[in-house]
C-alpha cells in the first residue's frame, strides 16, 4: 500500500466521519482518494456535504473502487455487509474493521483467506489526537499494519496489541472519550454549584484535562504516581482532594468502569 492508494468507508457515521476529516486534515491521502457508502440515500446525500468525498449507495462498487475498504457499520450489520462485498474481495484488497467486538477470525470465516486489520479508533481523530489500537488477521502481513498504523498515526497516535486485548482497547480509548468527558463535566459543574460560572469553571476543567494529559506523555522516566505526589504534598489542598478520591474508592469505580465496558465490548462479538 502506498499513499496514492484509494480508502472506502462502508458506513459514514460518527466514527468513520471522524477518521474521514482527521485523514484529510493530516493531508495523509489526496481528498479525492477517499470514498464513502451509505445504503440509503438520503444519507448518502448527508454524509457528502457533510463531509465533502463522494458517498455513493452501492457497497460493492465501493468496494471495486477502493484498495483499502473501511468497514463501518454497526457490529450487528457487518455480516451482512461482508456477505454482500465478498465477491469483490480480490487479493490485492485490504479489509479494515472498526466494528467494536467483531474478530478477525469471524471476519475471515466470511470472507476467506484475506487480509484483515482489526482497528479501535476513537473520536478525537477529529481534531489529529485520536488514539487506536489494531491487530491483524490470519492473513494480513507486516506491511498492511504498517501502512494502517502510519495513516492512524496521521490522525494521532496508535498501538498494536493481541486481539485478545482488542476489548480492553475498547473500553480504555474507544469508550474513553465519553469517560473523560464526563469527568471534565462533572468538575465544571461542582465548580459551578460553588459558584463559579460554569464558562469559566469548564474552561478552567478542559484546559487543566489538556495540560495534565501533555505532562504525563511528556513525563519520562517519572512515574504518574510521581506526578501525582508533586502536586499533592502533604497537608495541602491536593492531598486533601486526593485524600477523598482515595476515600471514595475512585480506582475501583474506574476498574468498574473499564471492566464493564471490556465485557460489553466482548458481548457484541457473540
Amino acid at each position: 500500500m502506498n499513499k496514492k492508494c484509494k480508502i472506502g468507508f462502508i458506513g459514514c457515521g460518527k466514527m468513520a466521519s471522524a477518521i474521514i476529516k482527521g485523514t484529510i486534515s493530516s493531508n495523509f491521502v489526496p481528498k479525492e482518494n477517499i470514498k464513502g457508502s451509505e445504503v440509503n440515500c438520503a444519507i448518502a446525500e448527508l454524509a457528502q456535504g457533510r463531509l465533502g468525498i463522494d458517498v455513493l449507495t452501492d457497497n460493492r462498487f465501493l468496494v471495486m473502487e477502493s484498495d483499502v475498504i473501511f468497514i463501518a457499520t454497526k457490529p450487528s450489520y457487518v455480516a451482512d455487509v461482508l456477505e454482500e462485498i465478498k465477491d469483490e474481495l480480490t487479493p490485492e484488497k485490504l479489509i479494515v474493521s472498526i466494528a467494536a467486538g467483531i474478530s478477525t477470525q469471524k471476519i475471515e470465516k466470511i470472507i476467506g483467506r484475506k487480509r484483515v486489520i482489526r482497528v479501535m479508533p476513537n473520536t478525537p481523530a477529529l481534531v489529529l489526537e485520536g488514539m487506536s489500537g489494531i491487530c491483524k488477521g490470519s492473513y494480513a502481513s507486516d506491511e498492511d499494519i504498517e501502512f494502517v498504523m502510519e495513516m492512524l498515526s496521521s490522525i494521532g497516535k496508535c498501538i498494536e496489541v493481541n486481539e485478545e486485548q482488542i476489548d480492553i482497547v475498547t473500553a480504555i480509548s474507544g469508550s474513553g472519550p465519553a469517560f473523560f468527558y464526563k469527568v471534565i463535566e462533572d468538575m465544571a459543574r461542582a465548580g459551578e454549584k460553588l459558584g463559579l460560572e460554569y464558562d469559566k469553571s469548564l474552561t478552567l476543567a478542559t484546559q487543566t484535562a489538556l495540560g495534565s494529559a501533555k505532562m504525563v506523555m511528556n513525563r519520562g522516566e517519572l512515574s504518574v504516581q510521581t506526578l501525582i505526589d508533586n502536586v499533592a504534598t502533604k497537608g495541602g489542598c491536593t492531598f486533601v482532594g486526593i485524600s477523598v478520591m482515595n476515600d471514595k474508592n475512585s480506582n475501583e469505580l474506574f476498574y468498574d468502569v473499564i471492566a464493564d465496558t471490556t465485557q460489553k465490548a466482548k458481548e457484541l462479538g457473540k
